[in-house]
C-alpha cells in the first residue's frame, strides 16, 4: 500500500504481428458479447455481468489504433478548439480511498467528457480516413458504458457542462485527445471492472 504507482501519458510503441493475430479473437468475443446481452429478449431484465477483460482490452487496443492514426495524420486532423477531458493518471492511494461510487461517477465522468470532446473532434476533422476511427471510438464509449450497467454500476446522470468539474485539465491537440483515452481505458476504466463487485462474485 505505500508504495506509488502512477500511468503517465502512453509511449508505448504500437505492436503489431502477433498482437494483432492474437486479438482477433477477443475483437469478436467482444462484439458477441456485447451483441449478445444488449439484444438478449425479456429486457429489462438485469444483464449477464460482462467481466472478461478481453472485452475491454479489444476497446483498448482499438483506441491505440485510433492514436497511431491520428499521429500518422498531416492534413485535416486538428481539433477546433481546446476540449475538457478527465485525468488520466492513476495515484493509487489517492484511488483506494475513495469507495465503489465515488470511483464509478469518476470513471463515468471521464467517459462522458471523452464523448464530448470525441464528438468535437469528428466535426474538426476533415481527413476522411479517420472519420471511421473516431466513429468507432465514440460507438465504443457506448458500449464500455453498456459494459459498466451490466456490472450493476449506477446509471450515471451528465452535468449540464463540464464547467468546475474536479479531476480535469484541457488538451488542444487530437493526438493528445486520443492519447489521454487510451490511458484513462487502460487506468481506471480497467481498475473499476476490475473491482466491481459483481465480477468479484462472478470468479468466485
Amino acid at each position: 500500500m505505500g508504495n506509488r504507482r502512477t500511468y503517465g501519458p502512453n509511449r508505448e510503441d504500437p505492436v503489431r504481428g502477433y498482437a494483432d493475430t492474437a486479438m482477433e479473437f477477443p475483437r469478436l468475443l467482444a462484439l458477441l458479447l456485447i451483441v449478445l446481452e444488449l439484444t438478449r429478449p425479456g429486457l429489462p431484465s438485469p444483464l449477464r455481468p460482462i467481466c472478461d477483460l478481453r472485452v475491454l482490452n479489444h476497446f483498448i487496443k482499438e483506441a491505440r489504433d485510433a492514436e497511431v492514426a491520428m499521429k500518422s495524420c498531416r492534413e485535416g486532423c486538428g481539433l477546433s478548439e481546446s476540449v475538457t477531458v478527465p485525468q488520466s493518471t492513476v495515484d493509487f492511494d489517492v484511488w483506494e480511498k475513495k469507495n465503489a461510487l465515488e470511483q464509478a461517477q469518476e470513471v463515468q465522468t471521464g467517459l462522458w467528457l471523452l464523448q464530448q470532446a470525441l464528438s468535437l473532434l469528428r466535426t474538426s476533422v476533415t481527413n476522411t480516413a479517420l472519420h471511421s476511427h473516431i466513429d468507432n471510438t465514440i460507438r465504443n464509449l457506448l458500449s464500455i458504458n453498456a459494459v459498466l450497467r451490466s456490472l450493476n454500476i449506477q446509471e450515471y446522470s451528465p452535468p449540464a457542462s463540464a464547467a468546475g468539474l474536479e479531476g480535469t485539465w484541457r488538451v488542444s491537440s487530437a493526438t493528445e485527445l486520443l492519447q489521454v483515452h487510451v490511458n484513462f481505458l487502460r487506468g481506471k476504466v480497467r481498475l473499476l471492472v476490475l473491482d466491481a463487485q459483481a465480477c468479484q462474485q462472478d470468479i468466485s
